[in-house]
């Protein structure tokens, strides 16, 4: 599938929520499209899906391609957790505990409205996940925890359970209203060397 096939799919379809462009969205799909090639029978993770707009998406996307790799979601399905001083910016004080929530109901209503094979769904703070609860084998991983703690959470689950190849997407960097995520993906290449490019808001970690 090309860039303008997954155009085409994102125009069928819509984006169910104003927190994902299409750009981005773009970009993500690309970005699994070129791991599935490389890494065909990969974990796919999720941290972060809200009501299920990227998931939905990459759900479409392992159909078209008829590839049956495992998918996994993980969400509070609470909203956003509290802030830490990394995180604070005057251009992100809408952002708020408990905001962007969607419940796990909605997550799951929108993939039956879509009429698509749910995702391993995983509910919980990240912070409260433990190494066991992240499959082995991940080859695509997209990060969307917004705040710096939730970001680095998310990087300590996935990191050691990557395969050799892998792509990581981490949402919001550079996004001037949520400064953590941009710091967190920093400090962690800092000890973990990995090839970084940005488009959009995304950072995308070849490893």
């Amino acid at each position: 599938m090309l860039h303008n096939s997954i155009h085409s799919l994102i125009q069928r379809y819509g984006i169910i929520s104003d927190q994902v462009e299409v750009n981005e969205l773009t970009t993500l799909l690309t970005e699994l499209q070129q791991t599935l090639q490389t890494i065909p029978d990969g974990v796919i993770v999720e941290f972060g899906c809200f009501a299920g707009t990227t998931s939905l998406y990459v759900r479409r996307l392992l159909n078209e391609l008829e590839n049956e790799s495992e998918f996994h979601v993980y969400d509070s399905f609470t909203g956003l957790p509290d802030k830490t001083a990394q995180d604070l910016s005057p251009a992100g004080e809408q952002f708020k505990a408990g905001e962007l929530s969607a419940s796990k109901k909605e997550f799951i209503t929108n993939f039956k409205k879509a009429n698509l094979k749910l995702p391993i769904i995983h509910k919980g703070w990240f912070s409260d996940f433990k190494a066991d609860d992240v499959p082995e084998r991940i080859s695509f991983a997209f990060l969307d925890g917004d705040y710096y703690q939730s970001i680095k959470d998310s990087l300590e689950l996935v990191w050691p359970k990557l395969q050799p190849g892998a792509t990581v997407i981490v949402d919001d960097y550079m996004n001037e209203a949520l400064p953590g995520a941009q710091k967190a993906v920093d400090e962690w290449l800092k000890q973990h060397p990995a090839k970084l490019v940005t488009i959009h808001s995304l950072a995308i970690i070849h490893t």
